[in-house]
């Protein structure tokens, strides 16, 4: 534990008069946290936190989020620095190593991408064994688990050198993953990558082109989609990444941990909200509709969920979102496609809602997905693919949490505890005698 110690809180039980010193972690900025790793050695008491939502769960030094002032950070650079002024390819660089590239380290960095971004053809023909409509998430997090069984000769977890290959070869993989999930879905003919592309394009490519006509890249597809990717990278303790975490505090082996994480991330609460987002625009289907359906939105009896607003952890606005709305205007006006009819529903959802005191008051303010899926649509994404494409930005996310609870040498197994609330101890009845 490396957080600073500068004071304690001590706790005591006023029934048997037993205490506990709790040493209080401070970091370089945030809340302090609470040291409750001996209160249960002291008091026999564990601490209950449905949902994590006050506990800290693990030390680190690469994400910082503060929710009450719409702040995010990645190894400290504003998010807001990152996305006007790099690249995903740098920005991936600064969260697996810690700084920002120079610009020899960066085209070493990016070259190690590109070798690796070739499948094994063997591997390439799983996808033949998918059924024709089964969901590219589940295609993706099964291939993805399947990696290990080509690459064992490299997967000493406890190898540096291991794990860097494993970093480099699984984002640079990724994408030719969700490309192959897409074509099978589709019928078309598998795309292999080209290294002559940056990553972003080299992904549209891969989605979009087929083998009988040349693909004409459109550059403000691509850089919106690095955009994307850039924002999406990492969040800090999210639950696809704590489930990576907790996936990989086993020893498993790091494409198992990644598979996890892909799963964890297909959750509509997760990396589905954007795809939730079209489909709550599609019923709501006009401008008219959405006093309705925002009165609807506060009735705790209705189902009806207003999707891509609010955030667990932003409880101001996301800041992902302004930077995303802009991009999402030059997308459409680019593509001719300022008329959108659900990206003009979207913005004027957008102007009512923040003028409703409802939402205002509980501070629930578009986030990063309100606008995402709409400029997926726009570029041509089906929507089947919009949390795989959050999959390939968070990639690295999860891989620079994953290698930083690797090296650190106090890792333990994660294994969180429980309020048992089930019947007290009860004999065997043979089944003649039960009721």
């Amino acid at each position: 534990m490396t957080g600073k110690t500068e004071t304690t809180f001590e706790l005591t039980d006023s029934a048997s008069g037993r205490s506990s010193q709790l040493p209080v972690r401070t970091g370089t900025i945030g809340p302090a946290a609470l040291d409750i790793a001996a209160l249960h050695k002291d008091l026999g008491v564990f601490t209950y936190d449905p949902g994590f939502g006050a506990t800290a769960a693990t030390e680190s030094r690469i994400t910082y989020i503060d929710g009450d002032a719409g702040v995010l950070l990645y190894r400290g650079y504003p998010i807001e620095q990152l996305a006007e002024r790099s690249s995903f390819m740098e920005v991936a660089y600064l969260l697996l190593l810690g700084e920002l590239p120079t610009s020899r380290q960066l085209e070493e960095f990016t070259g190690n991408i590109r070798y690796h971004t070739m499948l094994n053809e063997t591997l390439l023909r799983f996808f033949n064994g998918f059924h024709h409509n089964a969901h590219p998430m589940a295609m993706v997090s099964a291939v993805v688990a399947s990696m290990s069984a080509f690459y064992h000769d490299t997967m000493d977890i406890h190898n540096p050198r291991h794990r860097e290959i494993f970093s480099h070869r699984i984002i640079a993989k990724l994408p030719t993953i969700a490309a192959a999930a897409h074509k099978h879905s589709v019928g078309q003919p598998f795309i292999y990558p080209r290294n002559d592309l940056d990553y972003a394009a080299n992904v549209l490519h891969m989605v979009f082109a087929v083998p009988c006509e040349p693909y004409k890249l459109d550059p403000i597809a691509s850089e919106a989609l690095d955009l994307l990717f850039i924002l999406h990278a990492d969040h800090e303790q999210n639950a696809s990444t704590s489930t990576v975490r907790l996936a990989g505090s086993t020893g498993a082996n790091p494409y198992a941990a990644i598979s996890a994480g892909v799963s964890a991330l297909w959750g509509p609460a997760h990396g589905g909200a954007n795809e939730a987002v079209l489909a709550m625009l599609e019923q709501i289907g006009s401008a008219d509709n959405i006093p309705k359906y925002l009165a609807m939105a506060k009735d705790k009896s209705s189902h009806f969920r207003l999707m891509g607003f609010g955030h667990r952890v932003y409880k101001n606005f996301d800041p992902r979102a302004k930077i995303i709305r802009a991009m999402c205007h030059k997308v459409l006006a680019r593509l001719g496609r300022s008329d959108n009819p659900l990206f003009e529903l979207a913005l004027r959802l957008e102007e009512i809602a923040l003028k409703d005191e409802y939402f205002v008051s509980r501070k629930l303010y578009p986030n990063v997905d309100f606008y995402s899926g709409v400029i997926y649509s726009a570029i041509g994404i089906p929507r089947s693919m919009f949390t795989v494409m959050f999959a390939i930005a968070r990639t690295v996310g999860w891989v620079a949490h994953w290698q930083e609870m690797i090296s650190d040498p106090l890792m333990r197994i994660g294994r969180p505890r429980q309020l048992y609330t089930g019947p007290t101890r009860r004999d065997y009845l043979e089944i003649a005698k039960r009721a």
